[in-house]
Parts: structure tokens; sequence; C-alpha cells
């Protein structure tokens, strides 16, 4: 995870990297292109200004006063700084703002040639303010503009801080985001080391929340699969013990048994077989059916035939109207079977079937005229290995039956309940979505 946030935050940190680098170019590009179009302009407004001071100064050949007179006049006029040499490059007069370091005259400055040979010089602003002449500052004419170097690290400057103040920024969310996915890796550990009523927290909208709940859903699933094997494991070898106990007593007592009880114990050995064969084949199919969210088999199933066709083996007939659903035959087959044994089992062998459709459903109902089941225990008697009080081991049956009568209707998206019979006895109802 220490592996995660840092590959995270450092992709965060380049990619802003890239940003300012390239904010920075397009800012350099746009300055200089600025200070070009500044140039330009100020030559052209030299040019101008020239030619309007040539034509208002006194001649070459008037007194230097008069000169340094009008030159100063304008100075203060264009507020900028000037100074005018002689056609022989001597200097006649300068304004007291005109200020030039040795060596700086070919960039601080602009030279105009007047038409009598003399030169005006224009110092160019922008590089230092002059100082102020008593009325205000040299340069409102021409705004201020800082030197390239200034501005590169004037820019440099100012992008560092945004970098430094982004990265920082961009820290706790990479962290907070890494850590819940650290709170999503130590649950998934707990729940791998047997913690199974263990999940995670879900917080938030996003992908990680999705993940933390998408795991809380499968631990719930693997949870109550896992309980319910357990239960059914727990339950079939308490059901195991009693068939396997008379088989053991039936076996040791064949010995000095009679031919008549050799017999005897032959058919009771037989039924303890057929009661442990059909044990364990209940309890395969409950575990397959555990395992199972949906059925894989989608094939058409009449529901009023089949029922026909199973309920000629206890004796009963079907009526009602046609109904097709979709699914797996053989595992609708079998709750119905289940439903017809149980009623059959106990249901003092007055059996009715009836088929029929209601509002995009069908409906299966087997009814008996049995004891009932108390209105307390009718969604108990769903339960595996569950049988009501007073039902006798010996009445058949380990209570898997309705089970998984449930198990089956539940993979095909329907249901089963138990309720009471005009008259007396029970009527237990098979739902299915129509095909």
């Amino acid at each position: 995870m220490r592996t995660l946030t840092l590959r995270i935050y450092l992709t965060v940190v380049a990619v802003l990297l890239l940003f300012a680098s390239g904010s920075a170019w397009l800012f350099q590009r746009h300055m200089e292109d600025e200070r070009i179009r500044a140039d330009n302009v100020l030559s052209e407004r030299m040019a101008a200004w020239g030619d309007l001071i040539q034509r208002s100064l006194p001649g070459a050949d008037a007194p230097h006063e008069d000169q340094a007179q009008a030159l100063r006049e304008w100075s203060q006029r264009l507020r900028l700084p000037l100074a005018l040499d002689d056609p022989n490059g001597d200097r006649i007069s300068a304004s007291d703002s005109f200020v030039l370091r040795q060596g700086e005259g070919q960039t601080r400055s602009f030279q105009i040639h007047l038409e009598d040979g003399r030169t005006l010089w224009v110092l160019r602003p922008g590089l230092r303010r002059p100082p102020p002449d008593g009325r205000g500052e040299f340069g409102p004419l021409l705004p201020f503009v800082p030197p390239s170097w200034q501005r590169g690290v004037g820019t440099i400057v100012v992008l560092v801080l945004l970098f430094v103040a982004v990265a920082a920024g961009a820290w706790p969310v990479v962290r907070r985001l890494t850590r819940r996915l650290q709170a999503l890796k130590r649950g998934v550990e707990q729940f791998g080391a047997g913690e199974l009523h263990h999940r995670v927290e879900v917080s938030g909208r996003d992908e990680v929340a999705a993940v933390a709940a998408s795991f809380n859903l499968a631990a719930e699933r693997i949870e109550a699969l896992v309980r319910s094997h357990q239960s059914l494991l727990a339950n079939a070898s308490h059901e195991l013990r009693s068939p396997l106990a008379r088989l053991r007593m039936a076996v040791s007592m064949m010995e000095d048994a009679t031919p008549e009880q050799r017999h005897r114990l032959r058919r009771e050995i037989d039924t303890n077989v057929g009661e442990l064969d059909a044990l364990v084949e209940e309890v395969l199919l409950a575990s397959r059916l555990d395992a199972l969210q949906h059925v894989d088999h989608h094939e058409p199933v009449e529901l009023l035939a089949l029922a026909a066709e199973e309920g000629s083996r206890v004796g009963a007939d079907a009526d009602g109207s046609t109904a097709t659903v979709k699914g797996d035959e053989r595992l609708i087959r079998r709750a119905l079977r289940n439903l017809l044994e149980n009623a059959r089992r106990y249901g003092g062998g007055d059996i009715t079937i009836e088929v029929r459709n209601g509002s995009g459903r069908a409906l299966v109902q087997v009814c008996d005229r049995g004891p009932g089941v108390p209105e307390t225990l009718r969604e108990r008697i769903f339960e595996p290995f569950y049988r009501l009080p007073g039902h006798a081991e010996q009445a058949g049956g380990v209570g898997l039956g309705l089970s998984l009568v449930k198990q089956i209707a539940e993979r095909h998206g329907g249901s089963v309940r138990c309720e009471s019979r005009d008259g007396g006895g029970s009527c237990f109802e098979l739902s299915l979505p129509l095909a």
C-alpha cells in the first residue's frame, strides 16, 4: 500500500510539474511577445515624438542655452528623460533624469537623428523608474515593464509556490484514498482468517466504496453458505446415527436369529439402507442448491402435465389450467414430488393438486387432510431437518423435503408457503414465474 500511495502521489506531482512547466513556457512566450509589441509601439512613439521635438527645438545654430531650455521643457511635458548632442557628437544638454551608466547607451536609450545632424536621445522607460520631478514619477505615458530576467524569476517563484501548495494539498487526498484501500485489505485478511462476521466500512460513492460494498455482499453470501453447510453437516451426521445404529443392531442379531427373524431383519436392513441413500441424496442436493444463485437450465416446463404425472404416484388427480414455466425440469419435478410425499406421509390419504395462473405467475397447490400446521410454525417447517413436534421418526423422512422445495422455488425466482385448508388439513402453494 505504501508503494501504491507513492505511485499515485508521484503521478499527481509529475502531472503538476508538467503543467507548471508548460504554463511557464507559455507565459514566457506571452511576455516576450508583449515586450516585442511594446518595443514596436515605443519605437513608433519615439519617432513621432522626435519629429515633433525637431519641429519645436531651436535650430542647430541657436545658442546652447536656448536649445537646453527647450529640451528641458519637452522632457517635463512628455515626462521622458531626454538628451541632445550636436552634429559632432558633443552633448549640448540633458534633462536631470537622463542618467546612463557606461555601456548602457545601446540597451537603455533610443537615438533619433534630426535632419540638421543633431542626435536626440530618449531614455528607454521600464528598466528603472526615474526619480520624481516634483510633479510625480516619470512614466505615465509609457507603462513600467520589468526587465526579462526579473519577469523570469517572478514567474518561476510563482510557479514554485503553486507547485508546493498543490503538492502539499494532494498528499492528504491520496493518503485518504489509500487508507481506505488499506482498511479494505485488512478486512479481507480478517475475513480470510476465519472471521466470517467481519464486514468493511463503506464510505463515499466512488469505486473503492463499490468494491467495499461488493465485498460485503460476497462475504454475507459466503458466511450464509458456510453456516448452512455447517448446519447441514451437523444435522446430517445426527440423522445418520439412527439408521446406522439400527443397521448395526440388525447385523449383530443376524447370527443367532431364526430363518423367520432373519427375513424380517433383512427387510429392516433394506429399509435402513434406503433411508441412508435418500438422506445422502437429499444432503447432496441441498448442498448443490446452496451454491447456486439461479438455475443454469431454462427449458419450458408444463406444470399441469408434470403435476398429473407425479400425482399418479400417490393416487392424486391434478386439476386446473395449463401453465408453462422456464427452469430445470428435474428440480421442479423434485419439488412437486416432495410436496406430494409430504402430503402422503402426513395428509390422511386425501390429496388434491390444483394448477392455475395469476398475475404473471403459475401456482401449484397441494392440499391434504392431515392434522395441519400451527400458524406459528408455518415458516419453520421449511428449515433444514426441522420436523413438527410429535411426528415420530418412523413416519419417514428427516426434515429436508420441504427445505429442498423452498430452495428450488427460490432458485427459480419463486416461493412456497403453507396455509390452512378449509375443513382441516394443510395447503402448500408453490409459486413460479410464467415463461
